[in-house]
């Protein structure tokens, strides 16, 4: 017996502190789990949530269910690569149980003028506890360009997105939404103009939170036409953000009071900007800055979020979607996109920022397909992420949460038997659910053909409602852990996306790699395969090139095509002009004034937030590109 117990104290001896901490809290872990209710901070709040739901049949269903393990080496093994919700390496999601009250819906629009697009964002969030409102711009913005009568950007003004030039165009279209509340976010998919777009958004926060600070504020009249929402206010927008059309709070109010109230919104708005200018130059076109220019306003960008206390808002969302939509298998996408975000990690780290003030204002965003991949690419994201972040920069807990922020699958969407596309959007949505993602938007049926219209954006968010709110299994959080086929799926994902790294990084890096296309050819080469297979129906997809129905299945028009009307495209450049007219004689003096910081390396952001105030979206990217110079693509 002596003996025995001497051996085990050997053993014991040999272990690492992480090892013994592991095996010691095992105990408290389980007991932790085995209570009606679930007990964890954040941000030093104490927040306690119920551990079970109750089925139909009186059946009580655990949130979060523990191993049976006994084998020190199988419970090691576990918490090293599993782990439960919130803990590290955060496999299973990288929050110990999803908020109460609170589904992941994310609802995505963008048409005409700011006005249409606000009456879709409130038909689709009504009686939404959480506002989570994702918005698309047409190319017209995209671009960086202001509406015109120029015959190449008149016919995009408002297409396939929302037309957005001015400050005033912003607060009209997140009228009615408190943009300072914890239950309202809003993400903007716009990439190349992203400061300035960003720089619009802020205005708009703080001096909503400058009319609600100041119910009794009375504006002062100026000649000319005021700005003003077009139409009838949607039900549900109380006019929040309308009362300083044309003004800035810092016009009305006493320079302290402003401050203090600017301060405070940024400290609450929450959201998040696609700026990622890599995966554009990588899979994308809307890139209108050089790489190194777009790069610095970033990091100015993430400088300004750090100075000011901006905690809550994602200064970029490093997008694997449009890596996918352009033709990339999940693992490319997977492996394009953490690596695009270790080179935002370094290029920050250059220019001296503290890790764990930057990354937990890092995003991912992916896409979800049919592949079986997709099934376990957030699970693999978090991993290699969390190590990363951990044992390379030696970052704390919460840098180490990579937040994973889901879209179905545009490309698999067919306008063959569209009624089909539901049923793959479904599973798709089933996927992202299961692997625990943050935030989820799923497409709609008739978007290979138009614009969601109101029937069909329904449909989509009922997708996700359904299997949130009466899917059984959906109600236990790490439903994926412990199947042989997700582990043996998750360790070739990791090994194949760690595979890539080494390639990329043979190529010189990122940066290195892109200077010879690396991913945009590996990419199209991808894009073809899947083509390729298609047509051949090697791979078969349902209503398109198998099982087709007695026409053949041809294209199906909805009955209803979503275009912007003449009447919004005329609107939108008399508002231009009356802006215009409103500035001009501030306008040129803050463009110059940007053009010098710039050229003085210091930070664009930061006289951003100050030139939107007088200055259209064209007249500030015109005037970037003097200093910092248009995007050409490496040949």
């Amino acid at each position: 017996m002596d003996s025995l117990k001497e051996k085990y104290d050997g053993l014991q001896q040999k272990l690492t502190p992480q090892v013994k901490e592991l095996l010691a809290q095992w105990q408290d872990m389980q007991r932790q789990y085995a209570g009606d209710n679930f007990e964890y901070k954040v941000r030093d709040k104490v927040i306690q949530l119920p551990l079970t739901t109750k089925s139909l049949s009186g059946t009580s269903i655990k949130k979060v269910l523990l191993p049976k393990y006994k084998d020190w080496g199988d419970l090691l093994k576990w918490q090293l690569q599993e782990n439960v919700p919130g803990k590290f390496p955060f496999t299973s999601g990288v929050f110990e149980l999803k908020r109460e009250g609170e589904d992941p819906t994310r609802m995505f629009a963008g048409e005409g003028g700011p006005e249409r697009t606000n009456k879709r964002f409130h038909y689709v969030s009504v009686d939404q506890p959480a506002k989570r409102l994702s918005t698309a711009f047409d190319s017209v913005t995209l671009y960086g360009e202001d509406p015109d009568v120029r015959p190449d950007i008149y016919g995009k003004i408002g297409n396939s997105g929302v037309s957005i030039a001015t400050v005033d165009d912003i607060k009209k279209l997140y009228s009615g939404f408190n943009l300072c509340s914890p239950n309202t976010s809003v993400s903007m998919t716009i990439n190349g103009p992203a400061p300035i777009i960003l720089a619009f958004f802020m205005n708009a926060a703080i001096d909503q939170l400058c009319e609600k600070s100041n119910p009794s504020l009375t504006l002062t009249e100026w000649d000319g036409t005021k700005p003003k929402y077009e139409g009838i206010l949607p039900k549900g927008n109380d006019g929040l953000g309308l009362k300083l059309l044309g003004l800035s709070g810092d016009e009305v109010l006493p320079k302290n009071d402003y401050e203090k109230i600017k301060a405070e919104a940024l400290s609450q708005v929450r959201g998040t900007v696609q700026a990622d200018i890599l995966k554009e130059d990588q899979a994308q076109n809307t890139c209108i800055f050089s790489t190194e220019f777009a790069l610095k306003m970033m990091g100015d960008v993430q400088e300004y979020f750090i100075e000011n206390k901006v905690r809550n808002f994602y200064s970029v969302s490093i997008s694997g979607y449009h890596i996918a939509e352009a033709g990339a298998n999940p693992i490319t996408q997977l492996a394009f996109t953490l690596a695009n975000g270790f080179t935002y990690v370094e290029y920050y780290l250059s220019r001296g920022m503290n890790i764990d003030d930057f990354a937990p204002n890092l995003s991912f965003f992916f896409s979800n397909g049919m592949d079986p991949e997709y099934s376990v690419i957030g699970r693999v994201a978090r991993r290699i992420w969390a190590k990363a972040m951990k044992y390379k920069y030696k970052a704390n807990e919460r840098s180490q949460k990579l937040k994973y922020h889901i879209q179905t699958s545009g490309r698999s969407l067919h306008a063959q038997e569209i009624d089909f596309n539901d049923i793959r959007t479904t599973l798709q949505a089933l996927y992202a659910i299961y692997d625990n993602c943050n935030s989820l938007h799923t497409n709609a049926y008739d978007e290979a053909i138009t614009t969601p219209t109101e029937e069909s954006v329904r449909r989509a968010m009922a997708i996700q409602l359904i299997i949130n709110r009466e899917l059984g299994t959906a109600k236990t959080e790490n439903f994926l852990q412990g199947s042989f086929a997700i582990e043996e799926l998750t360790d070739l994902v990791e090994e194949a996306v760690l595979t890539e790294f080494d390639r990329i990084n043979d190529r010189g890096g990122v940066l290195g790699a892109m200077e010879r296309m690396y991913q945009r050819n590996k990419i199209q080469e991808e894009s073809m395969v899947y083509e390729m297979q298609k047509s051949t129906g090697e791979l078969p997809i349902i209503g398109v090139n198998t099982f087709l129905n007695k026409e053949g299945s041809p294209t199906i028009l909805p009955g209803e095509v979503i275009r912007s009307t003449t009447e919004e495209k005329d609107q939108q450049i008399k508002n231009l002009k009356a802006f215009h007219e409103r500035n001009k004689n501030e306008s040129a003096d803050a463009l110059q004034k940007l053009k010098k910081v710039a050229l003085a390396n210091g930070n664009i952001f930061a006289e951003l937030m100050e030139t939107v105030k007088c200055c259209s979206l064209g007249q500030i990217t015109n005037a970037l590109y003097e200093v910092g110079g248009q995007y050409r693509r490496s040949m």
